[in-house]
């Protein structure tokens, strides 16, 4: 994700050199860097940032992967070397903060780091854009874009059954004035999108379903008509999914941070 002046998204090695220390380094992803998709969630995002009056920043060419494939795929020299990398680039910059839209990257860098040297202050950007409402930072606009319509929350695995994260997400979209409809395993009962654990990267196993496409049938079995999800491989399998359906013209699958743009025309 390059620095961009319209966007005002800095990158730290500028502000290091000016003598700024941020408040917030946005960790952006692999994903929210390379896929297409992911990196609208990132642009929405930095516009949420900026409407909140965040200074933040991100690393830029100096990010890279936190290793998680690597670990949940057992390669564990691999994961290190990764992870070591970017500890070091971490601490250079003295980054207390972190903030990550993608719940692998949070999930690593907030539990598995520490180990390695690497201690920081780590939320999702669900959980951090709840925050925000709280505190009155970011102001939102009930209605409009999203009033009156039917809408299912998927909890993505390393999100809510792994860091217990459940009613932040759920209680941004409340702000929006629609109405949620739980599918029938959600919370700590979630299913899968089928991408967690490095399975994104890999080939079909033997069965009768693929996971994405069992987890999409449950989404569209509320009646939902926009999918919310906060991780950008469960919006990619989801979208897959309700595609394979041939629902895609008529449900829509966002992140959380979309949402909150779409309706206040950031």
């Amino acid at each position: 994700m390059p620095e961009n002046s319209k966007l005002n998204i800095p990158v730290m090695s500028n502000l290091a050199s000016q003598g700024i220390d941020p408040e917030v380094l946005y960790w952006v992803g692999c994903a929210g860097s390379f896929d297409a998709r992911a990196q609208k969630v990132a642009v929405a995002f930095a516009k949420i940032m900026n409407e909140a009056n965040i200074s933040f920043a991100i690393l830029g060419q100096e990010e890279s992967c936190t290793g998680d494939p690597a670990r949940r795929a057992g390669n564990e020299f691999v994961f290190q070397m990764m992870a070591l990398q970017n500890i070091e680039t971490l601490n250079m910059y003295n980054v207390k903060r972190i903030v990550t839209a993608c719940p692998h990257c949070f999930n690593t860098i907030k539990n598995d780091y520490p180990a390695l040297g690497g201690n920081y202050d780590v939320m999702h950007h669900a959980d951090y854009i709840n925050t925000l409402i709280k505190e009155g930072r970011l102001k939102i606009k009930g209605g409009v874009a999203y009033q009156g319509k039917r809408i299912t929350y998927h909890d993505s695995c390393y999100l809510g059954r792994i860091n217990g994260i459940y009613e932040a997400p759920r209680e941004v979209i409340a702000q929006l004035d629609n109405n949620i409809v739980e599918m029938k395993r959600s919370k700590t009962n979630g299913l899968c999108c089928g991408a967690g654990g490095a399975q994104m990267f890999k080939e079909n196993e033997p069965g009768d379903k693929r996971i994405n496409i069992e987890r999409s049938e449950e989404a569209l079995e509320t009646g939902a008509e926009v999918i919310v999800a906060n991780c950008p491989f469960c919006i990619t399998m989801l979208q897959d999914g309700v595609k394979a359906k041939d629902k895609q013209d008529d449900v829509m699958v966002v992140d959380i941070s979309e949402m909150i743009v779409n309706n206040m025309k950031l």
